[in-house]
């Protein structure tokens, strides 16, 4: 059985790339296509030991670290990779990598982390950036993600089969793509049970992810800066940390770490009281990691985190993306506290395992290459 795996582009180590590592763990020979890869990043993971093709875009100037500036070419480009000869080919996709082209006896399977956010969901959020304030240039914007728009929806059409990592995603696909989706939840690593779960807890709160605009780290800060009494432990990297830096001076209670490594980032979770996590998330992985060391989330309650998450079990939930909204939910955790089972927290995060997916991935590609994929009925059968 020869399989392809297709990724928009290669170049952090993140949750869509740990799919990417679990497919590799069921099919050793697949070999895996990309828009642009960054080699030196994956040179400790799996990908590394499999024949990675990339598009014409890996040899244009700058394209593995600005590689966001050449996405008007992304959809031609994807287009042009040949895949025939494949007896099936997986698209992990939030942009692009769906619309690659294959033939009639082929299943195209597609797992979407998300539609094209900022040419969907985040449109307006995306149109709000700074950079881009000036008229024209928002015009200009306005106009490329039109066009976007329209190739976005019909490349939707090509997969075969569409898979949704979490139901939040599941009915984006539906409303903008007219599509049904099956969720299978994406792979979330367990750190070892007989080491983090059951630590004795120490005095502090954790937020640990990607230091980017929409994971709120800011509102965390915020949130704790006000509440003098409790420490907040943050760790990451990414563009957001000199702000999440100068936003944490004169609170003594907020520490800022920058990146930590694996065994670092374990411990933090193990031993803290909680994890807290403001961002509206398509699924989001880190509450489960946390859960996987028994430690219960204080989350926004929307997106995924409603998925993953038992409110009063697992963690609770606060109502909006506010700083004192985020209090509330803290202070209705510490009225609760004691009644969380590291046992039963991580009890429940093992229904997100990497095995979990492996074996539904598994049994959905054969079976869908032993029976072919059923035939779809047209989106639109109206006459003239």
């Amino acid at each position: 059985m020869r399989i392809a795996i297709i990724q928009d582009w290669l170049t952090t180590l993140g949750g869509g790339e740990k799919c990417i590592e679990a497919l590799c763990g069921i099919w050793p020979d697949a070999d895996i296509y990309t828009l642009v890869y960054r080699s030196e990043v994956f040179q400790e993971s799996v990908i590394s030991r499999h024949r990675v093709t990339t598009s014409f875009a890996q040899r244009l100037p700058w394209s593995t670290r600005k590689f966001r500036y050449y996405f008007m070419l992304y959809p031609y480009a994807v287009e042009q990779f040949d895949l025939r000869g494949y007896d099936a080919v997986i698209s992990l996709s939030a942009a692009f990598s769906h619309g690659v082209l294959t033939d009639p006896d082929q299943v195209h399977i597609c797992y979407k982390h998300t539609p094209m956010r900022y040419a969907w969901s985040g449109y307006h959020e995306y149109l709000d950036d700074p950079h881009i304030c000036r008229p024209w240039k928002r015009l200009l914007v306005k106009l490329i993600l039109h066009r976007m728009r329209g190739w976005d929806y019909i490349a939707a059409q090509r997969p075969d089969i569409i898979l949704a990592n979490s139901q939040e995603v599941r009915r984006r696909i539906e409303k903008y793509y007219r599509r049904e989706a099956q969720v299978v939840n994406p792979p979330v690593s367990m750190p070892p049970r007989d080491k983090y779960v059951g630590l004795a807890k120490e005095d502090y709160y954790v937020t640990i992810g990607r230091m980017v605009p929409y994971k709120k780290m800011d509102l965390i800060v915020e949130a704790f800066g006000r509440m003098k009494d409790k420490r907040l432990v943050v760790a990451g990297a990414g563009p957001e940390l000199p702000r999440l830096k100068h936003l944490a001076r004169g609170h003594a209670n907020v520490e800022i770490l920058g990146f930590v490594d694996e065994s670092r980032k374990l411990e933090l979770l193990g031993k803290a009281r909680a994890f807290v996590f403001a961002p509206h998330e398509d699924f989001g992985i880190a509450p489960l990691e946390a859960q996987g060391c028994g430690t219960p989330v204080i989350a926004y309650g929307k997106g995924g985190a409603l998925e993953t998450i038992v409110d009063g079990t697992t963690g609770v939930f606060f109502t909006e993306q506010t700083a004192e909204s985020l209090r509330e939910g803290l202070e209705r955790f510490e009225k609760i506290e004691t009644t969380f089972d590291p046992a039963v927290i991580r009890e429940h995060a093992e229904q997100f395992s990497e095995e979990v997916f492996q074996q539904r991935f598994r049994r959905i590609v054969e079976e869908n290459i032993r029976c072919g994929a059923a035939p779809r009925r047209p989106v639109y059968q109206g006459g003239a």
